[in-house]
């Protein structure tokens, strides 16, 4: 019997929810709380308005850091993949950003520019960085030479040589660093707002640990991934589709 694959998803839930179930039933144990349990704490905390405000500051942290972090990191990567020269100088200083720890990253900001919210930023959008550039630094190296020269011929300025001709091709991979990126800075934003920040979720989640209160991290962390789910299938999947259709 074959399973309508939009049924898939929902059934695709249901089984985690039920190895959940399974394993705190049998684990029986505060420190795996089942399902039901989290949800009344879920619950609890968003009619507080706690959970909704520390998600609000982490997701405006989120926003700046990661539009910072886009602009700079696509600018740079097609200048380099445009440029060998430049490509060749940098190539050290990406590798070296690539292998610095982000909590090395962060401390230091905080150490150099104090406990405050433009270092914490900072601290996120240069763990980021290098990664878009990288990504987009490679799409660039695989433009279409004979489209360029098309629109050389055609006498296209820059900005249109950009927006019909580069961007188009630059869009898988700017998509892929769109998704990995806000799959990185979340996690990246959590650390710093455990060492200096006194809101968002890192900071809750720091204070639900040193009270070993599972059912509380277990929620805020629920929430702070449904939200990123929800904005993949609102926001990212409907500009990748409406970007793809020149493709068809």
């Amino acid at each position: 019997m074959t399973i309508p694959k939009h049924f898939l998803p929902a059934l695709s839930a249901l089984a985690f929810l039920g190895l959940w179930q399974g394993l705190a039933v049998s684990v029986d144990s505060n420190t795996l709380p089942t399902p039901s349990v989290v949800a009344k704490v879920f619950w609890l905390a968003c009619v507080s308005g706690q959970l909704p405000l520390h998600l609000g500051v982490t997701l405006l942290r989120l926003l700046v850091s990661f539009t910072v972090a886009m602009c700079l990191g696509c600018a740079i990567g097609i200048v380099l993949g445009r440029n060998k020269q430049l490509d060749a100088f940098f190539d050290n200083w990406l590798v070296i950003f690539l292998n610095v720890p982000a909590l090395v990253t962060i401390i230091l900001c905080y150490v150099w520019f104090g406990l405050v919210e433009s270092a914490a930023i900072l601290a996120v959008v240069i763990n980021k960085l290098p990664n878009v550039v990288v990504t987009i630094r490679e799409g660039t190296r695989m433009l279409d030479q004979d489209l360029l020269d098309m629109a050389r011929s055609f006498r296209f300025g820059r900005r249109k040589t950009l927006v019909h001709v580069i961007w188009p091709q630059l869009h898988p991979y700017l998509m892929a660093a769109t998704r990995s990126g806000l799959a990185l800075i979340w996690k990246i934003i959590l650390v710093v707002e455990l060492l200096g920040r006194s809101n968002g979720m890192g900071y809750q989640l720091h204070l639900f640990f040193q009270l070993f209160d599972v059912a509380s991290i277990l929620a805020y962390t629920i929430a702070f991934v449904t939200v990123i789910q929800l904005l993949e299938w609102w926001v990212l999947r409907p500009l990748d589709h409406k970007a793809q259709r020149w493709r068809r």
